[in-house]
């Protein structure tokens, strides 16, 4: 087997190794906003202010794990276009 044959091969298995395991990352993220909002509309002493701040901050962990999986895309789309190349 080529080398680079087997270098794409090893890329190939990373990659399907990082988006099963960021999949179950977001499935897990995904059921702990829905409990925790949960949980927060069956307790009246949780405030607006409270329940906005946790919800904004569910939002921006929304955000940061989107642009970080498009860095991580990116980067094996470099790796790929240098295997392609060779």
């Amino acid at each position: 087997m080529e080398p680079t044959q087997m270098a794409k091969q090893m890329i190939d298995f990373q990659k399907t190794a990082f988006n099963n395991g960021f999949s179950t990352l977001t499935l897990i993220q995904d059921q702990t906003e829905t409990m925790f909002t949960s949980f927060m509309a069956q307790f009246p002493w949780v405030t607006d202010d409270g329940k906005k701040q946790i919800n904004d901050a569910f939002t921006l962990t929304k955000k940061a794990t989107e642009e970080f999986k498009k860095a991580i895309d990116e980067g094996y789309n470099r790796f790929e276009t240098v295997f392609d190349a060779k």
